[in-house]
C-alpha cells in the first residue's frame, strides 16, 4: 500500500527512519530498508538517507509492502553472468519484475541487486538503466556507480547496445528473415500496438527452426519501445507463446528471452554477454530445438 502523511508538529527534526517507523508502525530496520531501497519520498522527492531530518508539514510518501504478499527473491550465484568494478550482469528469471514499484520492493530484481550490492560492500544505490518485462527472461545490466550508469544510459539511448532475443511463436514464417517497422503507441493501460501516432520502432527477425506449427525466431530490436518485440511479432501474425496480452496461446511462461548483449565500453573494451534460457524455455520449445546444439 501507499502511505501518505503530513509530518505532525511533535515530529519536527526527527530522523526519517524514526518518523516512518512510528507513523507506519514498522520496525526501525524495516523502515531503513524501505528508505535505502528507494521506497520513500519527502515532498514528492525520493530520499534514500535514513538520517534525513523531517520538518513540520513535510509530505511523507512510502511504499509499504503488505505482510506476506511478496516473497523474497532468491537467485543462485550463477544468475550473475558477469561483473567487474563497474557493471553487474544478471540473467533475470521469467515472472520477476525488473524494477521496484511503490507497492513492491521485495521480490524484484532491483531489490535483489540492492542486497547483492550490500553483500559486496557497495554503497551506491541501484540504478535501473534498462528493463525487461516481468515475463521476459534474460540479461539485465546494473551499473555500480554514477559514471557507469551514465555510460550505459548513453549506449542504450544512442542505439549502440546490440540486443539479441529468442522467441517461440505460433505459426510458420514464410521468410527466413524479415523486418518489422510499425510505429508503436499505447492503446490501453497495459497494451501497446502499431498506430499512426506511435513512436518509430524497428525489429529484425530471423527464423531458426519450425516444428508442429511452432517457430523459434531470433529478434534484434533496433529501437527500445515498450513491448516492441511482442507487438511486432503479434502484428505479423506470429504471437509469442504465453503472451495472452497479444493473442498468444497460454503457456507456463512467456517464451521470450534476452540471450545476448553486445557493446563497447568507454575504455574501448568489447563485451559479448550471453545468457542461455532456462529449462522451462528449452522444454517449451520442444522439437524446435531438437538437434540444435546451440542457440
Amino acid at each position: 500500500m501507499i502511505l501518505k502523511l503530513e509530518i505532525p508538529p511533535e515530529m519536527e527534526g526527527q530522523r526519517l527512519d524514526d518518523t516512518l517507523s512510528r507513523l507506519a508502525s514498522l520496525s526501525k530496520g524495516e523502515s531503513r530498508r524501505i528508505i535505502e531501497r528507494g521506497g520513500c519520498a519527502l515532498n514528492q522527492v525520493m530520499v534514500r538517507i535514513a538520517s534525513r531530518c523531517v520538518k513540520v508539514k513535510d509530505e511523507l510518501t512510502a511504499g509499504i509492502m503488505e505482510q506476506g504478499r511478496f516473497t523474497e527473491l532468491v537467485l543462485p550465484d550463477d544468475r550473475i553472468i558477469y561483473q567487474d568494478r563497474e557493471i553487474l550482469a544478471v540473467n533475470k528469471p521469467s515472472g520477476v519484475a525488473t524494477q521496484r514499484t511503490p507497492y513492491q520492493l521485495k521480490g524484484t530484481l532491483e531489490y535483489w541487486v540492492a542486497e547483492e550490492f550490500a553483500r559486496q560492500g557497495i554503497k551506491e544505490p541501484v540504478r535501473v538503466v534498462h528493463r525487461l518485462d516481468r515475463g521476459t527472461s534474460g540479461i539485465v545490466l546494473f551499473p555500480k556507480n554514477r559514471k557507469a550508469a551514465a555510460w550505459l544510459s548513453e549506449l542504450f539511448s544512442q542505439k549502440k547496445m546490440q540486443k539479441r532475443y529468442l522467441a517461440l511463436v505460433s505459426g510458420s514464417p514464410e521468410s527466413q528473415s524479415w523486418q518489422s517497422d510499425g510505429s508503436i503507441g499505447k492503446v490501453s493501460t497495459s497494451r501497446w500496438w502499431i498506430t499512426a501516432e506511435g513512436r518509430s520502432a524497428v525489429t529484425d527477425f530471423r527464423l531458426l527452426a519450425t516444428a508442429d506449427d511452432l517457430s523459434l525466431v531470433e529478434a534484434y530490436p533496433r529501437t527500445g519501445r515498450t513491448h516492441q518485440i511482442r507487438v511486432h511479432l503479434a502484428a505479423s501474425g506470429y504471437p509469442v507463446i504465453g503472451d495472452t496480452t497479444y493473442r498468444g496461446v497460454e503457456a507456463k511462461r512467456l517464451m521470450l528471452h534476452c540471450i545476448g548483449l553486445q557493446f563497447t565500453w568507454q575504455n574501448g573494451s568489447s563485451f559479448d554477454l550471453q545468457a542461455l534460457p532456462d529449462s522451462d524455455f528449452i522444454t517449451g520449445c520442444g522439437r524446435c530445438v531438437d538437434g540444435m546444439t546451440t542457440f
